[in-house]
Protein backbone atom coordinates (compact mmCIF):
# COMPACT_ATOMS: atom_id res chain seq x y z
CA UNK A 1 0.00 0.00 0.00
CA UNK A 2 1.41 3.30 -0.89
CA UNK A 3 3.19 5.50 1.32
CA UNK A 4 2.14 9.89 1.21
CA UNK A 5 4.38 11.83 3.44
CA UNK A 6 4.87 15.69 3.45
CA UNK A 7 8.15 17.61 4.81
CA UNK A 8 7.59 21.11 5.74
CA UNK A 9 10.96 23.27 6.45
CA UNK A 10 12.25 26.57 6.53
CA UNK A 11 16.34 27.45 5.30
CA UNK A 12 17.93 30.31 6.62
CA UNK A 13 18.19 33.19 4.44
CA UNK A 14 21.75 33.00 4.25
CA UNK A 15 21.99 29.21 3.28
CA UNK A 16 19.31 29.38 0.57
CA UNK A 17 21.67 28.82 -2.54
CA UNK A 18 23.61 25.80 -0.94
CA UNK A 19 20.29 24.33 0.34
CA UNK A 20 18.84 24.49 -3.30
CA UNK A 21 21.78 22.99 -5.12
CA UNK A 22 21.28 20.16 -2.55
CA UNK A 23 17.36 19.63 -3.27
CA UNK A 24 18.39 20.02 -6.63
CA UNK A 25 20.85 16.88 -6.31
CA UNK A 26 18.86 15.34 -4.12
CA UNK A 27 16.01 14.78 -5.93
CA UNK A 28 17.57 14.00 -9.06
CA UNK A 29 19.37 11.07 -7.09
CA UNK A 30 15.80 10.19 -6.15
CA UNK A 31 14.86 10.18 -9.57
CA UNK A 32 17.47 8.20 -11.17
CA UNK A 33 17.61 5.92 -8.26
CA UNK A 34 14.53 4.94 -6.34
CA UNK A 35 12.03 3.32 -8.33
CA UNK A 36 9.90 2.49 -5.39
CA UNK A 37 9.51 6.36 -4.55
CA UNK A 38 7.08 7.09 -6.83
CA UNK A 39 6.56 10.94 -6.59
CA UNK A 40 9.04 13.41 -4.43
CA UNK A 41 8.16 16.79 -5.34
CA UNK A 42 9.93 20.18 -3.85
CA UNK A 43 7.43 22.89 -3.45
CA UNK A 44 8.68 26.83 -2.55
CA UNK A 45 6.10 29.32 -0.86
CA UNK A 46 6.13 32.00 -3.53
CA UNK A 47 5.89 34.74 -0.70
CA UNK A 48 8.56 33.42 1.27
CA UNK A 49 11.20 31.41 -0.71
CA UNK A 50 13.11 30.01 2.21
CA UNK A 51 9.98 27.80 2.67
CA UNK A 52 9.98 24.45 1.73
CA UNK A 53 7.07 21.89 1.45
CA UNK A 54 8.15 18.37 0.09
CA UNK A 55 5.99 15.39 -0.86
CA UNK A 56 6.72 11.87 -1.44
CA UNK A 57 4.73 9.15 -2.29
CA UNK A 58 6.21 5.41 -1.57
CA UNK A 59 5.42 2.29 -3.40
CA UNK A 60 4.96 0.65 0.13
CA UNK A 61 7.08 0.65 3.56
CA UNK A 62 9.88 -1.03 2.28
CA UNK A 63 10.59 1.94 -0.14
CA UNK A 64 10.01 4.32 2.29
CA UNK A 65 12.58 2.47 4.31
CA UNK A 66 14.95 2.01 1.82
CA UNK A 67 14.78 5.66 1.06
CA UNK A 68 15.16 6.90 4.58
CA UNK A 69 18.31 4.47 5.19
CA UNK A 70 19.99 5.55 1.76
CA UNK A 71 23.33 6.86 1.95
CA UNK A 72 21.93 9.82 -0.51
CA UNK A 73 19.54 11.27 2.63
CA UNK A 74 22.41 10.97 5.04
CA UNK A 75 24.18 13.59 2.88
CA UNK A 76 21.52 15.73 1.97
CA UNK A 77 20.25 16.14 5.64
CA UNK A 78 23.82 16.60 6.23
CA UNK A 79 23.65 19.81 4.29
CA UNK A 80 19.80 20.36 4.90
CA UNK A 81 19.82 20.29 8.80
CA UNK A 82 22.40 22.57 10.33
CA UNK A 83 20.92 25.49 7.77
CA UNK A 84 17.41 25.31 8.89
CA UNK A 85 15.60 27.94 11.03
CA UNK A 86 13.40 24.94 12.87
CA UNK A 87 13.49 20.90 12.85
CA UNK A 88 11.64 19.87 9.82
CA UNK A 89 7.44 19.25 10.48
CA UNK A 90 7.31 15.28 8.61
CA UNK A 91 3.27 14.72 8.35
CA UNK A 92 1.89 11.24 7.04
CA UNK A 93 -1.53 10.72 5.37
CA UNK A 94 -4.09 8.28 3.95
CA UNK A 95 -5.64 8.83 0.55
CA UNK A 96 -8.90 10.78 0.74
CA UNK A 97 -9.53 10.97 -3.15
CA UNK A 98 -7.14 11.62 -5.80
CA UNK A 99 -7.90 12.51 -9.52
CA UNK A 100 -5.60 9.78 -10.67
CA UNK A 101 -4.48 6.42 -8.73
CA UNK A 102 -1.04 5.20 -9.10
CA UNK A 103 -0.88 2.56 -11.84
CA UNK A 104 -0.68 -1.52 -11.23
CA UNK A 105 2.73 -1.32 -12.18
CA UNK A 106 4.01 1.79 -10.14
CA UNK A 107 2.65 -0.38 -7.20
CA UNK A 108 4.30 -3.27 -8.34
CA UNK A 109 1.17 -5.40 -8.05
CA UNK A 110 -2.38 -5.91 -8.59
CA UNK A 111 -3.31 -3.89 -5.32
CA UNK A 112 -5.44 -1.11 -6.07
CA UNK A 113 -5.91 1.86 -2.92
CA UNK A 114 -8.41 1.41 -0.76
Amino acid sequence: MPVYQSAYFVVRDDALAVCEKAIREFVEYVRANEPGTLLYTSLREKEQPNHFLHYFIFRDEAARDLHANSEAVKRFTGILYPNLVATVEFTEYHLFTTTREPTDAELGSNDRLS
